[in-house]
């Protein structure tokens, strides 16, 4: 049996670290958590200092049972885990259920490699208990938070809801901004915009003065008005006025953070906040470089410091001097943590290797691995490029009768960072002007505008605001955004976040009866709180008492209140065509549709359009196959279907097939059409079915595989491949 045991949470780490261990070290993965709260009851004592029940899970069980028959045979235990409140805590949870042995010693590292697991054998510390009761107390707030208020949702709202400290208040955010949308006005506004030409060269202008006034963005609001000063301006000589150029210097951008890597991910590449981390997981752990082995690309993925390393800053600065030339280079660069939480010991996301660039391992990654390391190796070695040098220019047209319009243009003097990172911005080119150049006029035109609304929240906007008003950490901002999506309270159209009727409901509810909780200053504060008890600075149990008395009054006070019509039912002016009883707008836990007050003896429902107003079901051609009346087509909870216009009477209902233009290639009769599963998940199947059961849950392409003739799908993003699981065709 090997003398040293090293614990470290998942196999993928395990197997990395084993490479710069010798044998006398045994490398287990404990499978993440392997103590937690109990899923069936609170799990917290309240009288008795809120002291935490837990239990060991089930699927845990068998792990931890293996873990303590190798930690009583070992000399010395290593707890390896991840070095963050979630990484003490699950390392301390061990040392308990191994009975708090003396021959153990923490290990931590930033980075998956043989240097850094080797120092930090060398320099073990003590388990931070500070660190693990920070982890503790906000476990133990969001249980409070989540077992108490919950039950409340399910009473006054619908079955199934929840609650939370940190998702409740992202909801908040996403409503306001939705309701912003929804208030706006917008205002119409016009431009008079010019092709000029000079020496066969074309550029934009656009007209800012008139002879009378300076022009503000509302000047010219009406179509005439923008038509009058065209016809001044139509026929006249132009030329240049004045000249302007000015050099200015545009800086790297940071390494990344947690934060700021997600928000970029999203912007750049279309990444949700957990997908860039579960790729930044994959890329810390480990990635097989072929004869290499399993090889750890980056530093750890949670991370408010923008610290770097010596050992990079000098990596990089060689990269940088022998790829492009020492004038690149101008000497380290150190940037300033913003963030009250960050440690300087902690480091930025950085590749662990400034030598292996992107290309050179492209083949060992998938699609998605490689545009995100991509994205985190650019950023972290431009970091370290000289500043870029754009030289801005301004010119002044005049026309004879002294309108004068302006055009900007600018030009890349010296690339500096830009040359690893380039500018993909358009930019109005301008020719060489001097003071008093004529100018040929190709172009003039009245465009119409009106200002827009502030947009939805994407992604990355909400993991700017979080961070911005201080709610959440490194380590939240994904299951944050993941949890309010999986409960039906955020939907995501266009990529940007929309709340659902559900997710209003539920945020106005809170927002009246719970102010504290969806605060964003008390929020933040607590975030503060959960700091300075991982620094030693405060104890745990006062903080959640102060919080939890008041909170609790509170609570029985509006269960006692509230009633649940006030938050599921709205009363209309409509009548219902079968009983002529009022219609009574209600809530569901898909949304909110029109039904008949005199439930249950009238079923009448009718769906509702986007302003809150009775929509009729939209017909189709087709006969019920049961009743003989026409089918009409309706939406439910995993998308639209056709259903019998006889409802309640016929319940006949059928799946919309979509079809894709693939014809089976099993039965060779049938097509291959989209269909919905029970779990609302997109499969394909022939329309033959039950004769023909043929099924894929990836969208066929229509074309056939070179390789053995199955049908090609489509794989991860930008990929196609064989449908046949044994074949391992890919494009």
């Amino acid at each position: 049996m090997a003398k040293n045991l090293v614990i470290v949470e998942s196999p993928t780490k395990a197997k990395t670290i084993s490479k710069f261990l010798d044998k006398s070290y045994r490398i287990e993965s404990s499978f993440g958590h392997i103590r937690d709260l109990p899923k069936s009851e609170m799990g917290i004592d309240i009288k008795n200092n809120f002291e935490p029940k837990y239990v060991i899970p089930l699927k845990a069980k068998k792990k931890v049972n293996e873990l303590k028959k190798l930690a009583a045979g070992a000399e010395t235990i290593y707890y390896a885990t991840d070095e963050d409140r979630e990484g003490e805590a699950i390392a301390w949870h061990l040392d308990y259920i191994f009975g708090h042995p003396k021959n153990t010693k923490r290990i931590a590292f930033h980075e998956i490699t043989k240097d850094a697991v080797l120092e930090a054998i060398k320099n073990p510390r003590k388990l931070d208990n500070h660190l693990v009761d920070a982890q503790q107390a906000r476990r133990v707030l969001d249980r409070l938070v989540g077992y108490e208020l919950s039950p409340l949702l399910w009473k006054k709202v619908a079955k199934g809801l929840s609650a939370g400290r940190v998702q409740s208040v992202a909801l908040r955010l996403i409503v306001e901004r939705e309701r912003e949308v929804k208030a706006f006005k917008p205002r119409e506004y016009w431009t008079i915009d010019a092709d000029f030409e000079k020496d066969k060269q074309k550029f934009k202008a656009q007209l800012y003065k008139t002879p009378k006034e300076k022009l503000d963005k509302f000047a010219i609001a009406s179509e005439q008005q923008a038509k009058d000063i065209v016809k001044q301006l139509d026929g006249r000589q132009y030329q240049v006025l004045k000249v302007e150029e000015k050099e200015t210097v545009r800086h790297p951008y940071p390494p990344f953070t947690t934060s700021t890597l997600q928000q970029q991910a999203n912007r750049q590449l279309g990444f949700s906040a957990k997908q860039t981390m579960m790729l930044a997981q994959q890329l810390y752990e480990g990635v097989e470089l072929g004869h290499v082995g399993s090889v750890g690309l980056i530093t750890y993925m949670r991370t408010d410091s923008m610290n770097l390393a010596d050992k990079f800053l000098s990596e990089s600065a060689d990269f940088i001097k022998n790829k492009f030339g020492s004038q690149y280079y101008d000497g380290k660069k150190f940037y300033k943590t913003k963030a009250r939480s960050a440690q300087e010991a902690h480091e930025a996301i950085r590749p662990t290797d400034a030598s292996k660039d992107p290309e050179s391992i492209k083949q060992y990654l998938n699609s998605n691995q490689f545009k995100l390391y991509n994205l985190i190796w650019k950023r972290a070695v431009a970091s370290q490029m000289a500043e870029a040098k754009i030289k801005n220019t301004g010119v002044d047209i005049i026309s004879d009768n002294k309108y004068n319009f302006r055009a900007t243009g600018s030009v890349i003097a010296f690339a500096g960072f830009l040359k690893l990172m380039p500018n993909n911005a358009d930019e109005n080119i301008l020719p060489d002007l001097k003071k008093n150049d004529p100018l040929d006029l190709q172009k003039l035109a009245p465009n119409q505008h009106f200002t827009k609304p502030p947009g939805r929240y994407s992604e990355a906007g909400l993991v700017k605001s979080l961070e911005e008003y201080g709610i959440g950490r490194p380590s939240t901002y994904a299951p944050t955004i993941a949890t309010i999506i999986e409960r039906k309270y955020v939907e995501k159209e266009d990529k940007k976040l929309k709340p659902t009727d559900i997710g209003l409901v539920v945020n106005d509810l809170l927002v009246k009866h719970f102010s504290k909780i969806v605060d964003y200053e008390f929020t933040a504060k607590m975030e503060n709180e959960f700091d300075d008890i991982a620094s030693g600075k405060k104890e745990w149990p006062p903080i959640i008492k102060e919080f939890y008395q008041p909170f609790k009054q509170n609570l029985m006070q509006k269960e006692a209140e509230l009633s649940k019509k006030d938050f599921t039912e709205e009363q209309t002016d409509e009548v219902c065509e079968k009983c002529h009883s009022p219609m009574i707008i209600k809530l569901g836990r898909y949304g909110k549709f029109m039904a008949c007050s005199n439930y249950p003896e009238c079923k009448n429902t009718k769906q509702l359009n986007g302003n809150g107003e009775p929509q009729e079901p939209e017909t189709t051609d087709e006969k019920c196959d049961k009743c003989g009346k026409p089918m009409v087509i309706k939406s439910g909870r995993y998308g639209k279907f056709t259903a019998c216009s006889g409802y309640p009477e016929c319940k006949n209902i059928k799946n919309i097939e979509d079809k894709t233009g693939v014809k089976c290639p099993q039965c060779g009769q049938g097509d291959i059409v989209a269909k919905r599963s029970r779990r609302g998940k997109t499969f394909y199947s022939c329309n033959k079915y039950p004769e023909c059961k043929y099924a894929l849950w990836s969208k066929p392409t229509g074309e056939k595989c070179p390789d053995c003739g199955s049908l090609v799908v489509m794989g991860a993003k930008d990929t196609v491949r064989c449908s046949n699981k044994e074949c391992k065709y890919t494009k």
